[in-house]
C-alpha cells in the first residue's frame, strides 16, 4: 500500500524539454534565421546575379590574361587616382565579366576614411559606365549585416540568430526519435501532420549541412563574439596587427618616405605569381603608398580551387619589383579558422558544388519557413475559439506572412527596381534597396490589414506575378532577351530568366495549395467540434 510518501511527482522527459526548447528557440528569431537563409541561399550566385544586375557589361567569351589585365589597370589608375594612399584590383575570373577596383580617397569628413570604388573592362583597361548597384552583393552583405543596422549591431544580431539556429537543430534531433524514419514519410492535405511531415524531411534531408552552415557561420566572426582569448594573448598593438596578418591578406601599410618613385611592373609581379600557382590562380592585387620609395604591392592567390580562406600572396618591393617574402602557410588555429570559413562561403566550389549547396540551403530556409508555420497551425487547433485568436497569436501569423511571402516580393522588387530605375541617376544603388524595404514594409502592413489566409494567397500570387514578368522585363529593358542569351550560349542571364520562372511556378503552387487549405479548413473544424450529444455523453460517463 502506497503512502503519501511514496508519491513522487516526476517533472517532464528529456524529450519533452527538448521539444519545447527547439520551439521557442526556432519561433523567437525565426524571422531573423528565414531571412538570413534565404538571402545567404542567394548568395551562393551572387556574382552571377551582380552581372545580371550590370547588363551594360560585356560577356567574356574567354578571361584575358590577368597580368597584362593588372598592368592595363594599374597604370589607368596613376591617372583616376594620383596620390591615393592604397588600391586594390580584384581580377575577372569565369564568373566576373569585370575587374572590381577599390582606391582610398582623401575623406570627406574628419575622422572618416574616403574610398572610390568602380568596375573596370579587362579587355580595355578603362573604367566602365554601368549602372550604379550592388548587385548580389546586397543579398550578402544583408545576410550577416541587415544593411540599415549599424555592422557591429546587425553581426551580432546574426550570431544570435546563429546560437538559436545550432540549439534548434540539436534540441530537433533530441525530440524526434524517428526523425529518420518519418523523412520517408509525408502525408499530403493532413494540415498539421502535413507541415510536420514537410519539416522533419527538410531537416533530415540537410542536417549536416545545417549543422555546418550554422557553426561555420559562428566561426567566421569569432573574434568579435568571443574576443577575450585574443586580448588576453595578445596585448600590444604590435601583436594584435600580427594577428590580423595571419588572418587576412593585407599587408601592413607602413610610413611613406615622400620620395617619389614609380611603381615597376605589375604584370611581372603577377607572372611570378602565374608561374608559382598557375594561370587562372590569380586574385587580387594590392599595392599600398603607389608612387612612394615605400611602396609594397602583394599579389593573392584566388580562392577558387582551394576549400580554405587562408591568406597565401606574395609581397613585392613597389619600386623596384624585388620579391621580398612568399607567405602560404599559417599557424593550426588560423587555418582550422580559414578551412571553416571556405566551408561556410562556399567560393572554393565548381558549379555543380554550388548547384548543391544552394539546393540544400533553399531546403534549409524551406525548413524554417515550415517550422515557422506550424508553429500557428498546431496551436491554432489549442485555442479556446480558433477565429478569434489572442493577439500574440495574430502577431506571430502576420509576421510569418510577411517574413516569408512578403520578403519573396521585397527581393524580386529589388531586381525589378535594377531595370526600372532611370541611368544614370545620382544614389541609384541605394534607391534600389530603398525599393527592397520599402516594399518589404507594404508586405507586413498588407499582412496586418487583410484575413490571414488572404493576405498568404495574396502575397504568394503577387510574388509568383513579378518573377513572372521579370524576364519579360528584362527583354524588354535590355539587350538581353532569352533569346539571344540563349543563342549566345549566355548562360548568366538565360540561367537567371529561368530561374525567375521556376520560382515562379513554385509560388504559385504553394498559392493554389493555401487557397485550397483555406477552403477546406472550416468543415474540418466543424467536423473536429464536439456536438452537444458527444459532450452530454462525456459528462455522463463521468
Amino acid at each position: 500500500m502506497n503512502t503519501d510518501d511514496d508519491v513522487r511527482v516526476e517533472g517532464p522527459g528529456i524529450r519533452q524539454s527538448m521539444s519545447s526548447l527547439h520551439t521557442w528557440a526556432g519561433l523567437l528569431l525565426g524571422w531573423v534565421l528565414y531571412a538570413m537563409f534565404l538571402t545567404g541561399t542567394v548568395s551562393y550566385f551572387k556574382d552571377e546575379l551582380s552581372q545580371w544586375m550590370r547588363p551594360e557589361l560585356a560577356r567574356l567569351s574567354q578571361v584575358p590574361d590577368r597580368a597584362v589585365v593588372a598592368q592595363r589597370i594599374a597604370d589607368e589608375l596613376g591617372n583616376i587616382a594620383p596620390g591615393t594612399s592604397q588600391w586594390s584590383i580584384r581580377l575577372p575570373d569565369e564568373r566576373n565579366n569585370s575587374a572590381n577596383v577599390f582606391w582610398r580617397t582623401a575623406p570627406r569628413n574628419p575622422g572618416q576614411r574616403g574610398f572610390g570604388e568602380a568596375s573596370f573592362d579587362p579587355v580595355t583597361g578603362q573604367r566602365v559606365t554601368s549602372r550604379g548597384t550592388l548587385g548580389g552583393e546586397f543579398f550578402y552583405r544583408f545576410h550577416f549585416q541587415f544593411h540599415y543596422m549599424p555592422v557591429v549591431w546587425g553581426r551580432w544580431l546574426a550570431g544570435i540568430a546563429a546560437m538559436f539556429m545550432l540549439v534548434a537543430i540539436v534540441s530537433g534531433v533530441i525530440t524526434h526519435k524517428k526523425i529518420f524514419v518519418d523523412f520517408f514519410t509525408f502525408r499530403s492535405g493532413k494540415g498539421q501532420r502535413s507541415w510536420l511531415d514537410a519539416h522533419n524531411a527538410l531537416s533530415v534531408f540537410g542536417l549536416p549541412f545545417h549543422f555546418m552552415i550554422t557553426y561555420t557561420g559562428l566561426v567566421t566572426l569569432m573574434a568579435m563574439y568571443m574576443p577575450w582569448g585574443e586580448m588576453a594573448a595578445f596585448k600590444s598593438p604590435a601583436e594584435r596587427q600580427q594577428l590580423n596578418a595571419e588572418l587576412t591578406a593585407f599587408i601592413q601599410p607602413g610610413k611613406p618616405t615622400g620620395q617619389k618613385a614609380p611603381l615597376a611592373s605589375v604584370e611581372d609581379m603577377v607572372r611570378q605569381a602565374q608561374e608559382r600557382w598557375g594561370r587562372d590562380n590569380v586574385g587580387r592585387i594590392t599595392a599600398v603608398h603607389p608612387g612612394d620609395a615605400a611602396a609594397r604591392v602583394s599579389v593573392a592567390r584566388a580562392e577558387s580551387g582551394r576549400v580554405s580562406m587562408s591568406p597565401q600572396y606574395m609581397e613585392f618591393e613597389g619600386a623596384t619589383g624585388k620579391l621580398l617574402t612568399v607567405r602560404e602557410a599559417v599557424g593550426a588555429a588560423a587555418e582550422t579558422r580559414g578551412v571553416l570559413y571556405a566551408l561556410h562561403l562556399g567560393r572554393f566550389s565548381d558549379t555543380e558544388t554550388r548547384w548543391l549547396y544552394f539546393l540544400v540551403s533553399f531546403m534549409g530556409t524551406a525548413m524554417v519557413g515550415t517550422g515557422l508555420v506550424m508553429w500557428t497551425v498546431k496551436r491554432r487547433q489549442k485555442l479556446p475559439d480558433p477565429d478569434r485568436p489572442y493577439f500574440g497569436f495574430r502577431l506571430v501569423e502576420r509576421l510569418n506572412i510577411a517574413s516569408i511571402a512578403g520578403l519573396s516580393i521585397a527581393m524580386t522588387s529589388f531586381l525589378w527596381a535594377n531595370r526600372l530605375l532611370p541611368h544614370p541617376m545620382e544614389g541609384r544603388a541605394d534607391w534600389e534597396i530603398n525599393a527592397f524595404f520599402i516594399v518589404w514594409g507594404l508586405a507586413l502592413l498588407h499582412a496586418l490589414m487583410r484575413p490571414v489566409k488572404a493576405a498568404w494567397v495574396e502575397q504568394l500570387w503577387t510574388a509568383s506575378a513579378l518573377l513572372l514578368l521579370l524576364p519579360i522585363l528584362n527583354a524588354l529593358t535590355t539587350q538581353r532577351p532569352l533569346w539571344r542569351s540563349l543563342a549566345e550560349g549566355d548562360w548568366v542571364f538565360a540561367g537567371m530568366d529561368i530561374m525567375c520562372w521556376a520560382l515562379a511556378l513554385l509560388h504559385a503552387v504553394l498559392a493554389m495549395r493555401t487557397a485550397r487549405q483555406a477552403a477546406n479548413a472550416p468543415s474540418r473544424r466543424r467536423a473536429n467540434r464536439p456536438t452537444p450529444m458527444t459532450v452530454a455523453s462525456s459528462e455522463g460517463a463521468r
